[in-house]
């Protein structure tokens, strides 16, 4: 059994597509939130219950987070682990510090933690999206990581240029990209002349760097980008030998 979820709600078509695809491989469950949970991250609702309901057969709502969809269909809804997780279609593309934000990477994040294979997969586009090419792609990944898994701590992050399939100039295994940020917060006055801001008001741009998601998807190809849990900078161990000493120094002292 594979789980779908995203981040832009159960009737979203991207999902509906993804889903009807997917059933190819194996049978598939729709937990997914009531509503568009558009850069959610890796939240999870504590501070009040959650109510799932049932769609239809197969397909689930739940008035939370992507995090929290996963979460309740792996421990709680589910009568078996699911093979596989998938969260998207995502409506746009997620990629480079982008999928920090993303309750759509997120959802893929989650199935990890609790010990299931998963994938995020995106569209890069803001209107006229073509679901049901990203769909075939979806499906080969999902073919692959079914037969061949996944290596320990890993998820996939797949965007997808919004092209048919034919136009694909291949498939690039890359590296997070770099976003350039101008004008993120935008100020404006209410009628009554106070200030209100909207976050998210300018179209970011991205750095030029070969072998990031940004330049395949530039270039009409699908990224696929290996994620993990492990943000532990590792190169930074010798140079920060010095304040491991300094504080070692301060507690003996203290002492």
């Amino acid at each position: 059994m594979i789980l779908v979820t995203n981040d832009d709600g159960v009737y979203s078509p991207g999902i509906q597509l993804l889903a009807k695809r997917l059933k190819a491989l194996d049978d598939v469950i729709i937990v997914a939130p009531d509503r568009e949970r558009s850069a959610a991250g890796h939240s999870m609702t504590l501070h009040r219950p959650l109510l799932i309901e049932e769609v239809k057969d197969g397909v689930y709502s739940v008035n939370g987070t992507p995090t929290d969809c996963v979460n309740i269909a792996i421990k709680g809804l589910l009568k078996e682990t699911p093979k596989l997780v998938v969260s998207g279609i995502n409506k746009g593309p997620n990629m480079g510090d982008d999928v920090t934000y993303s309750g759509t990477v997120a959802g893929a994040i989650e199935a990890l933690i609790l010990g299931v294979p998963s994938f995020s997969i995106s569209l890069a586009a803001r209107e006229n999206f073509r679901f049901a090419d990203a769909s075939e792609v979806a499906l080969q990944v999902a073919r692959m990581v079914l037969e061949q898994g996944l290596s320990k701590g890993t998820i996939l992050n797949v965007n997808v240029p919004n092209l048919p399939v034919s136009e694909f100039k291949g498939t690039a295994i890359t590296r997070l990209g770099k976003r350039i940020y101008h004008q993120m917060t935008v100020e404006r006055i209410d009628p009554r002349g106070k200030k209100y801001y909207w976050i998210g008001g300018g179209e970011p741009e991205w750095e030029h760097q070969p072998g990031t998601d940004f330049d395949a998807i530039d270039r009409g190809m699908v990224s696929i980008t290996p994620l993990h849990l492990d943000l532990t900078d590792y190169a930074a161990f010798d140079s920060l030998k010095p304040v491991e000493k300094l504080a070692y120094e301060a507690v003996t002292h203290h002492e």
